[in-house]
């Protein structure tokens, strides 16, 4: 009963005193109920209320409360019962040495107790034997409930690390999503501010373009925007474990809006040639068509922050079983003016390599170069 509450132990005193008290008073009953009153019930009386008061210590202290109530047992069988649920007590709680100790002393004890004092019709050796076959129980039912005791414990240990590590798989699980959110969105965001910074400098270094250039040119400024605050919503919502699910998110790209992201650049200034050799581009897992898309596009975000004004070339081709292969070209020139915050590429390598494919870029011969190799099941 070790690390229970005192109320726990109150109760159980209660229990073991109640006990011990009725096994007691029927032994005595029991041995003089035929026989004349003597001096010996006296002693019976004195020594079984002496061991029923002792009874609450062996919850507390066990061995020391057994300890004096086997020396009570020498001399009155009305401490038997109390002894021997010492014993058991002793042999729950403490270790294996200590309770083969107390069970020796209890054996001795009513060894001496049988010598001296009548056992009925039984002979003494028959009796000694049954008091030494008790104690064997006692022996094996406590190291029995001391080995279930320590199972349940650890048991519980288990479920409780169980538990613990469920709860931290579950924590990076979610922080693992968070991130590749995070990364999503931030291609997302980074392409669509790319553009409106071309807009915005095209207004602003070409003030005497006709109106109707400026009109379309400010629309799509606006829309722009529009756009990326959408979309800086939806991060913080889902950063926030406000969509959970994702529900409130646009639609994933495909091989498909490929074109769509080239018109875009396009209709910012930029001269982008694609040219697409791709097979059964619908049929494209969707792992495989983000991670394409989202590369074309932080490569025009690129070329657009360190090679304005420049070519681009886009080159698709692949199929399934063969893998999908993206190139991407630009001539070298003057750093923009866009300020770049120097991860898009590691982020990139990172993203591709997730889906067990290998990106490199190189600058040679005045032109930077992008190389993706993404993986394609047939």
């Amino acid at each position: 009963m070790n690390g229970h509450s005192p109320g726990y132990r109150r109760r159980g005193a209660v229990i073991v005193m109640v006990a011990a008290g009725l096994l007691s008073t029927a032994t005595i009953v029991g041995r003089w109920s035929n026989t004349p009153a003597g001096p010996l019930l006296a002693l019976d009386i004195i020594a079984g209320v002496l061991a029923w008061l002792l009874t609450p210590l062996m919850l507390w202290r066990p061995v020391a409360a057994t300890a004096v109530l086997t020396v009570l047992a020498a001399l009155s069988p009305a401490v038997t019962p109390p002894a021997t649920m010492g014993a058991l007590e002793v042999a729950r709680r403490r270790p294996r040495a200590v309770a083969v100790s107390v069970s020796v002393a209890g054996v001795v004890a009513h060894a001496v107790q049988g010598a001296w004092r009548s056992n009925g019709d039984m002979s003494y050796g028959w009796w000694l034997a049954l008091v030494v076959i008790a104690y064997g129980a006692l022996l094996g039912w406590g190291a029995w409930a001391q080995a279930r005791e320590a199972l349940v414990r650890s048991l519980e240990e288990r479920a409780r690390r169980a538990e613990a590590e469920q709860g931290r798989r579950v924590a990076e699980a979610r922080m693992s999503e968070r991130r590749r959110i995070a990364g999503e969105m931030h291609d997302v965001l980074a392409h669509r501010l790319s553009l409106l910074a071309t807009f915005a400098g095209a207004m602003e270094f070409r003030p005497d373009a006709p109106p109707e250039q400026l009109s379309k040119a400010a629309g799509v400024v606006r829309s722009g925007v529009h756009q990326a605050l959408e979309e800086l919503r939806e991060v913080i919502s889902l950063l926030r474990d406000d969509d959970p699910d994702g529900e409130g998110m646009h639609p994933q790209p495909v091989l498909a809006d490929v074109p769509r992201l080239v018109g875009e650049s396009r209709d910012a200034g930029a001269e982008v040639l694609l040219h697409d050799a791709v097979d059964e581009p619908q049929q494209a897992p969707p792992a495989v068509a983000r991670t394409a898309y989202r590369v074309i596009q932080e490569a025009l975000t690129n070329a657009r922050k360190h090679a304005a004004g420049q070519p681009v070339r886009v080159t698709l081709s692949g199929g399934p079983g063969t893998g999908l292969e993206i190139e991407v070209r630009n001539p070298l020139s003057a750093p923009g003016t866009l300020p770049s915050g120097g991860a898009g590429l590691a982020g990139l390598t990172e993203r591709v390599s997730l889906s067990g494919g290998r990106l490199d870029h190189q600058q040679s011969g005045g032109e930077f170069r992008l190389h993706a190799s993404i993986p394609w099941p047939a």
